[in-house]
C-alpha cells in the first residue's frame, strides 16, 4: 500500500481536477442554454422553409418541367460533397466520434467519388482516413447568425449548379434532447422529395423535441396544399428570377439550422461529460480517502506495536 504522503498528493491532484472539470460543465452548461433557445426560435420557420423547397420540388415534378436545377435530381451520380459538422474542441464524449462514423456509413453506401467539405477543426480523422478533403470552414462556438454559414452555403450551390457535384449531403448531429443527439446526413442538394426523414430537429413526437411533424404538416396542408397541386403560381417578375433567388436562400437556411443543431448537441454532449468526469474524480477522491486512512491507521498501529515491543525489552 502507498505511504500516506504520496495518496494525500494524489487525493489533492484529483480535487483539482474536480474544480475544473465542474466549472467546464457549468460553462457548457451556459452555453447550452444559449444554444438551445436559438435552435427552438428557428426550428420552426426552418422545417417550414424546408416544406416550401419540397412543394416547389414536387410541382416541378407533377408539371414534367424543371422549375429550378436545385430542385431537380440528375441521371447518374459520380461526385459527391459531404459536409460534415464537428467541433472545434474535445471533451464532449463521443459526439465527433458518431458524426464521422455516420459520415463514413454515407459514403460508403454511395461508393462513389466523395469529397468532404469540413466544419469545425475535429473533423480531421476523415483526412487521416484517407478521405478527401476539398474544403474547411471554422466554426464558432456559439453559431450568432445565418452569415456565418453562407459561405459554405453559397459554395455548395455553385459546385453543384456548375456540375462538380451531382450530390451535396449534410452530415450533422439532430438535437432531441439534452441527454439524446443523434448523428444524421441529410441530403441538401438536390433536393429530395422521396426522403422520409426530411426535417431537422424533428426525431420523435415528443414534446420536448421542441417541434412536433404533426404540426408541420398540418400547417403544410394548410398554406402549402402539399401533394394537391391546386394553387398555379404567377411570379413577378419571373419564375427564373423569383426561384434564383428564393431556392438558395432556403438552402441556406437549412444549413444555418443543421449548425445551430450541432452545436447545442456539442454542448449538451460536453455538459454530460463533464458531469461524469466530476463524478468519477468524487468517487476517486472517496476511494482515495479510504485508501488513505487505511494506510494511516496501519502507520498508527505499526508505532504503537514499536513502542509496546520496546517498553516490553525495557521491562525485561
Amino acid at each position: 500500500m502507498a505511504n500516506t504522503k504520496e495518496i494525500s498528493r494524489r487525493i489533492k491532484s484529483v480535487s483539482s481536477t474536480k474544480k475544473i472539470t465542474k466549472a467546464m460543465e457549468m460553462v457548457s452548461a451556459a452555453k447550452m442554454r444559449k444554444a438551445v433557445e436559438a435552435v427552438i426560435k428557428t426550428r420552426t420557420y426552418a422545417n417550414l422553409s424546408w416544406e416550401t423547397v419540397l412543394h416547389l420540388a414536387n410541382l416541378s415534378q407533377a408539371k414534367n418541367e424543371v422549375l429550378h436545377p436545385l430542385l431537380s435530381a440528375r441521371s447518374s451520380v459520380k461526385r459527391v460533397a459531404v459536409i460534415v459538422v464537428t467541433s472545434n474542441r474535445g471533451l464532449c464524449g463521443g459526439f465527433n466520434s458518431a458524426i464521422i462514423a455516420k459520415a463514413k456509413e454515407s459514403i460508403k453506401k454511395h461508393d462513389v467519388e466523395t469529397d468532404i467539405i469540413l466544419v469545425g477543426k475535429k473533423g480531421l480523422p476523415l483526412a487521416q482516413a484517407g478521405y478527401n478533403i476539398a474544403a474547411e470552414f471554422s466554426k464558432s462556438d456559439l453559431i450568432l447568425s445565418a452569415a456565418e454559414t453562407n459561405p459554405i452555403a453559397r459554395m455548395a450551390v455553385a459546385d453543384y449548379l456548375t456540375g462538380k457535384y451531382d450530390k451535396v449531403m449534410l452530415a450533422y448531429t439532430d438535437f432531441v434532447s439534452a441527454v439524446k443527439q443523434v448523428p444524421r446526413v441529410k441530403q441538401l442538394l438536390p433536393v429530395d422529395v422521396n426522403a422520409e426523414d426530411e426535417y431537422l430537429g424533428v426525431v420523435g413526437k415528443s414534446e420536448t423535441v421542441g417541434t412536433k411533424k404533426d404540426y408541420l404538416e398540418e400547417k403544410s396542408k394548410k398554406h402549402l396544399s402539399a401533394g394537391e397541386f391546386t394553387y398555379d403560381y404567377t411570379f413577378e417578375p419571373g419564375p427564373n428570377e423569383v426561384l434564383d433567388r428564393i431556392v438558395p436562400r432556403l438552402i441556406e437556411v437549412q444549413l444555418y439550422q443543421a449548425l445551430l443543431e450541432s452545436s447545442a448537441s456539442e454542448h449538451s454532449a460536453s455538459m454530460a461529460a463533464m458531469h461524469q468526469a466530476t463524478e468519477a474524480a468524487s468517487d476517486m477522491v472517496s476511494e482515495l480517502t479510504l485508501f488513505y486512512n487505511k494506510a494511516r491507521q496501519a502507520s498508527i498501529t505499526a508505532e504503537i506495536a514499536e513502542i509496546s515491543a520496546g517498553a516490553n525489552a525495557l521491562n525485561e
